[in-house]
């Protein structure tokens, strides 16, 4: 049975005694990764985010809610700057996306990646220069094309021959010579959950370069001459903590860059390595640093560069998770606690698999605390639930929380910035929560919570 610690936090026993003892202190001083870098403890054992208590946020916010530290959001853009001086970094708006997030990364010097109609109309809303967005997605739909193009994106990611004739017809309608992409489906199996491995070959998602379709691409975009192709692009997958993949990837897509530049005489100068640089979710994760990634990816292109006598390309890298997932926290309120004939103790919250489909989507494993007061109580190894009439709505599965968790008392859960509010619904037409953005002791509603009203005013039958 796995025991998380989200951050020695709970029950904290340790050779210093419970941590409710002792001033409030930097949690990631005790468990790296899993928390936001302004999180306190103070001495009432209440946590806090950027100066400011939880049970003050959930007083004025009410619970569930999503809870963004700007601060440490914004750290983390300047971090894979700092690492990736040469290259574009682009935020993958899939993992989080809402005008506020757009506002913060383009502040930061960030580039912005969509891969939907309703993506690119945030960020253009938002005011992010339509150069520094780029698009992708397997199924652009003409109007989406229509929209980017007359935006005028600074590239857009190729993902099929269907797709390179409708970009082609409407490049030409428009006298536009757009930036463009090639996806290559590069034959490596990341180490991570089936469905968000996307570079293997039996998935939906770009062209084979084992079967020669990336190539040909390649060749048609150049020989129509109607699509300016900047470059290729590869994207391994999700939550990959291995940096092997991404050397392997680099190598077979720089094979193919000299295989063109050998066929039609063009050296590519763009390589995009794609996103999904694991984060901590629990103790057991230890993610890669930004700059350790960097000097590993930055060394095997120079290296396979200088092997096939090309050109280094301008690299541009795509994190999401690894930027706004370590940012944010969900707060919760329990509502009951119930132990089952000594099989197992439940703690049932008040949000569940429609804010974090997460854990039964991906079988994703979380952390968890105790946020609004200190506990003398022995830790009991608990399942923490949400409300909704599914047996699969577990939050986290096995955590170890004080034995007097109790109805009213606050439990926050880590790592939620990516893919839970992007991927949360209405299921048993439960409201989406808000998400508070946090910094300086001042919180600021930046997505308000749905309310009964709003699912209803849909519903016109």
């Amino acid at each position: 049975m796995r025991a998380h610690e989200a951050g020695a936090l709970h029950g904290e026993i340790g050779s210093r005694g419970p941590a409710w003892l002792h001033p409030p202190v930097d949690v990631n001083a005790l468990v790296p990764s899993l928390w936001p870098r302004t999180v306190t403890r103070a001495v009432d054992g209440a946590l806090a985010v950027g100066g400011l208590g939880v049970r003050e946020i959930a007083a004025e916010f009410g619970t569930p809610v999503y809870v963004l530290d700007e601060d440490d959001l914004r750290s983390r853009c300047r971090d894979f700057r700092a690492a990736f001086p040469d290259a574009d970094v682009y935020y993958a708006g899939k993992a989080f996306l809402c005008r506020a997030v757009v506002r913060m990364i383009a502040e930061e010097g960030m580039f912005l990646d969509v891969c939907t109609g309703g993506e690119l109309a945030t960020a253009l809303s938002a005011g992010m220069p339509a150069e520094r967005i780029g698009f992708h997605g397997n199924n652009k739909s003409v109007a989406e094309l229509t929209r980017a193009l007359d935006a005028g994106v600074g590239r857009i990611v190729l993902d099929s021959f269907t797709e390179i004739d409708r970009l082609t017809a409407l490049a030409r309608e428009r006298g536009v010579r757009p930036g463009v992409l090639i996806r290559v489906t590069v034959g490596v199996e990341a180490h991570t959950h089936e469905f968000i491995a996307t570079a293997h070959e039996d998935q939906k998602f770009g062209f084979s370069l084992a079967g020669g379709a990336a190539a040909a691409a390649a060749f048609k975009v150049i020989d129509e001459g109607v699509l300016d192709l900047l470059g290729l692009h590869s994207h391994i997958g999700s939550q990959i903590f291995d940096a092997s993949g991404f050397e392997v990837s680099a190598r077979r897509v720089i094979a193919l860059q000299a295989q063109i530049r050998d066929a039609r005489g063009v050296e590519l100068p763009e390589l995009d390595l794609g996103g999904g640089f694991g984060i901590a979710y629990t103790t057991q994760d230890d993610p890669a640093a930004p700059q350790d990634l960097a000097k590993r990816l930055r060394k095997i292109v120079d290296g396979e560069c200088a092997a096939e006598r090309l050109a280094v390309p301008r690299l541009s890298i795509e994190p999401g998770r690894a930027i706004v997932g370590p940012a944010v926290f969900t707060l919760y309120e329990v509502g009951t606690v119930k132990n089952v004939d000594g099989i197992r103790t439940y703690v049932s919250v008040d949000g569940g698999m429609s804010d974090n489909i997460r854990t039964a989507l991906y079988d994703a494993s979380y952390s968890a605390t105790l946020a609004s007061r200190a506990s003398a109580a022995e830790p009991l190894l608990a399942r923490v639930v949400g409300k909704h009439c599914e047996s699969g709505d577990i939050v986290v599965k096995d955590e170890f929380l004080p034995a007097d968790v109790q109805a009213g008392d606050l439990v926050a859960v880590p790592g939620t910035g990516a893919y839970c509010r992007s991927m949360a619904s209405n299921y048993n037409h439960v409201p989406r929560p808000a998400v508070v953005a946090v910094c300086d002791g001042q919180a600021r509603l930046i997505v308000r919570r749905e309310t009964e009203e709003d699912l209803l005013a849909l519903d016109v039958g």
